[in-house]
């Protein structure tokens, strides 16, 4: 068996899926197998990817499934991988020709323990430039929260995750006519009881797409509040951190007013800061209202 699975979900991205399966059969170390998530695409993923798998330069696992998002592309694939690690990449990245070497090299001779979870390196942009920063030298480990709000490292990075961790975990929830949910519950939920080794290697290249999630967080705020409002609560109950509980506070506000839940303090993991931040609440709901209009092709053709 492998020991590394590089999975990618993917929709619509045949015309940019390329860029990634070239990056993987030119790794150094072959050590892994390429999932990839197709979330109910409409264009010609599926014959792109079968000329793959044809082509056995490298080790290919295809699934189908209807659209259910990126987080319900990420339950599937944990679902269904069995190595001892797992990485994702997403369908417009790829990674450098050593990024499996180094994430093996790394994760083979490192001292760990069970309370490590797997390892973080770091994302690039195609000109080389790292985003956000490097992690200091003296840092071996960390939690997510601890790297973020402590150790201040800001931007992109990418975690391969023991899958060990990953499957004792529950999986996103899906919503009923929603398709989005932060990805980031479930590496909190995984922060309270696990680190994770600090590799300063770049381990994917980044570029973010017109189409991307990325781009259009404003939309997606407002079109998917169930998932969104399911993120602030894990994070009002789990972040250790005060400032990111009165952040997720707000935001909690906010996406109960588009669901119109007028029970929404009774149903906070945290009423009483709830009610503090409710005009904060309720200002960011305007705000979100009055800009996804503004960005709505409606919008843009008057």
């Amino acid at each position: 068996m492998k020991t590394l699975t590089v999975f990618t979900p993917t929709y619509n991205r045949a015309y940019c899926l390329g860029q990634c399966y070239e990056s993987l059969v030119k790794q150094t170390n072959q050590d892994f197998i390429w999932l990839i998530i197709d979330d109910g695409s409409v264009d010609n993923t599926a014959e792109v990817v079968k000329n793959w798998i044809d082509e056995d330069k490298i080790a290919i696992k295809y699934h189908y499934q209807a659209n259910q998002g990126m987080h319900g592309a990420h339950n599937t694939a944990y679902d269904l991988i069995h190595t001892e690690l797992n990485v994702c990449i997403d369908s417009d990245d790829f990674m450098p020709p050593d990024a499996v070497d180094n994430i093996l090299l790394f994760w083979t001779t490192s001292e760990k323990n069970a309370k490590i979870a797997g390892l973080i390196g770091l994302d690039a942009y195609k000109d080389g430039k790292i985003i956000g920063r490097e992690f200091p030298n003296h840092l071996l480990s960390a939690t997510l929260e601890d790297l973020y709000h402590i150790h201040k490292i800001h931007g992109d990075k990418k975690i391969v995750y023991r899958t060990e961790v990953v499957k004792q975990h529950s999986r996103y929830p899906i919503f009923e006519d929603e398709r989005f949910v932060p990805l980031g519950t479930l590496y909190l939920l995984i922060d309270k009881d696990y680190s994770l080794l600090c590799l300063n290697k770049v381990l994917c290249i980044v570029e973010y797409m017109a189409d991307g999630s990325s781009r259009n967080i404003i939309k997606q705020y407002k079109r998917h509040p169930k998932g969104f409002r399911y993120a602030r609560i894990v994070n009002m109950k789990k972040s250790r951190f005060f400032k990111v509980r009165l952040k997720n506070a707000i935001h909690y506000v906010s996406h109960s007013l588009f669901l119109k839940d007028w029970r929404m303090l009774s149903k906070s993991p945290k009423p009483l800061m709830t009610l503090l931040v409710f005009p904060l609440g309720l200002l960011l709901y305007l705000y979100v209202n009055y800009k996804a209009r503004e960005t709505s092709p409606i919008a843009k053709k008057e």
